[in-house]
């Protein structure tokens, strides 16, 4: 879906077709995005979901001002993306260079 942006207004269909009005955070691939959405347990939340489930909607909803919050106090990643948790970097720890080259055994 190419219409869908960071910050746009969605509804989330899931599994047992339950909506969900949630803000979308992040384009975490082309085909999966990551949706700012209430959780009656936990408040709002950082949920992973498929393009497909996903649909754009024009009308702001009352719990919309809880997730922009919550999109608002999660950090950035350092490679300029949005995303949450990590403190960025690259590769794992402990593993500054590349290998070193593999001699033939001459």
């Amino acid at each position: 879906m190419s219409s869908l942006r960071e910050g746009g207004l969605v509804t989330v269909t899931e599994g047992e077709g339950r909506t969900l009005d949630g803000i979308v955070f992040q384009i975490a691939g082309p085909h999966k995005l990551v949706v700012a959405v209430p959780d009656p347990a936990r408040g709002a939340v950082l949920r992973t979901f498929p393009d497909a489930a996903v649909t754009e909607r024009e009308e702001p909803r009352p719990g919309d001002p809880a997730l922009e919050r919550l999109i608002r106090r999660t950090p950035a990643t350092p490679r300029g993306g949005r995303h949450a948790g990590g403190a960025g970097g690259h590769g794992r720890a402990g593993y500054a260079r590349g290998r070193a080259h593999r001699t033939t055994g001459k």
